[in-house]
């Protein structure tokens, strides 16, 4: 069986081409990117990478770089799921959440990588196989942006091929947030899926008062209304608020989901896979949601995350974040009609230009 014989880190601060802003993270000028390569004995090589808003990169590289190398050199590359538990135990006192779980999904992600080059097939069929078009929405970051830019990035949205879009939430005034929501339904017009997402801004008598101004535009959901800590208080945004409730880009863990889909606390589960713990869990939580009858979404990542979607047959929405890494690897995701076409290259088929990246080391 093939071993680990190396893992090597590379830590990167992406400079975004515009200032982005949200109701809670404020302005972002870039984005850091954590990648991590691991070689075996057969010379095979898979890639993992994780991202962060700003800041805790340099945590993640160091767990990347000190501690994994340490407990994971010699182990067999295929045996997913046990170095998996190894990390999470090994890494778990110290470090339950935060850069511990960033840094062991991009772990997870190139192991799933080597597993589906070595099968020599593309990772949404190594993982089971379901439809390789997604459906997919244009995800803005795009609070602070006026009105009428907005219908223009809108528009550009529109004209890349995508049939789906979700704008920011969260401003000062309520007010404001249902007139940019009216006058954007205005613009797509009765039917055309819109998202809005508040990025945690209410609590949660605020978000149960926004769900139910926002009501009459026929959002397909409402995302992270409020903070992550208190799936009760999204059970009650669930009951009372009137709209699809989409959570979970900042839950780290299977059994942070379990709580919310068992507890009826989101609609639409939404599990980053750089940020859950990888490939591995991401499955796990939209099975765990397929036997609750709910349709998965995700966040970031969307040129890995379109081949776990690939793979769900309860499937709902691919995320294209506002994160995008087009500029720096050979084949950026491809949108057509409204879909995301999941690559049929092996693995996860995502070839970075590692020169390019040098430039911009962090």
């Amino acid at each position: 069986m093939p071993r680990i014989t190396s893992i090597e880190p590379g830590f990167y601060r992406i400079p975004l081409p515009t200032v982005l802003t949200d109701s809670m993270h404020g302005e972002m000028r870039a984005f850091e990117l954590n990648t991590v390569r691991i070689r075996d004995s057969d010379g095979a090589e898979g890639v993992g990478y994780t991202f962060t808003v700003g800041r805790n990169g340099a945590a993640i590289d160091t767990i990347l770089a000190r501690e994994l190398p340490e407990m994971m050199d010699g182990e067999e590359a295929d045996e997913i799921e046990r170095l998996w538990h190894k990390a999470w135990w090994a890494l778990h006192y110290g470090g339950r959440g935060g850069p511990t779980v960033l840094a062991l999904s991009a772990f997870d992600i190139a192991l799933w990588d080597i597993k589906a080059k070595r099968a020599n097939l593309p990772l949404w069929k190594a993982l089971g196989g379901f439809d390789p078009k997604v459906p997919c929405y244009a995800g803005g970051i795009d609070l602070d942006l006026s009105l009428d830019k907005l219908l223009r990035q809108t528009d550009d949205n529109l004209g890349k091929g995508f049939r789906a879009i979700k704008m920011k939430v969260g401003r000062a005034n309520l007010f404001e947030d249902v007139e940019r929501v009216k006058a954007m339904r205005e613009h797509l017009g009765a039917g055309f899926p819109l998202m809005v997402d508040a990025n945690m801004k209410w609590s949660v008598d605020g978000a149960i008062r926004a769900a139910r101004a926002l009501q009459p535009f026929d959002l397909t959901w409402l995302e992270e209304p409020t903070i992550p800590d208190d799936p009760a208080g999204h059970a009650r945004i669930v009951r009372e608020g009137g709209l699809p409730i989409a959570a979970g880009e900042n839950l780290r863990t299977l059994w942070e989901f379990k709580l919310y889909v068992a507890g009826g606390a989101v609609t639409y589960p939404e599990p980053d896979v750089t940020n859950c713990g990888g490939v591995t869990p991401f499955m796990k939580i939209a099975h765990l949601a397929e036997a609750f009858n709910l349709p998965v979404t995700s966040h970031g990542a969307h040129d890995v995350t379109v081949h776990l979607l690939a793979a769900c047959p309860n499937r709902s929405y691919l995320e294209a974040h506002g994160f995008g890494l087009e500029r720096y690897i050979a084949e950026p995701l491809k949108i057509q009609d409204g879909f995301a076409l999941a690559p049929d290259r092996p693995g996860h088929g995502i070839a970075f230009d590692w020169s390019g990246l040098d430039k911009i080391r962090a």
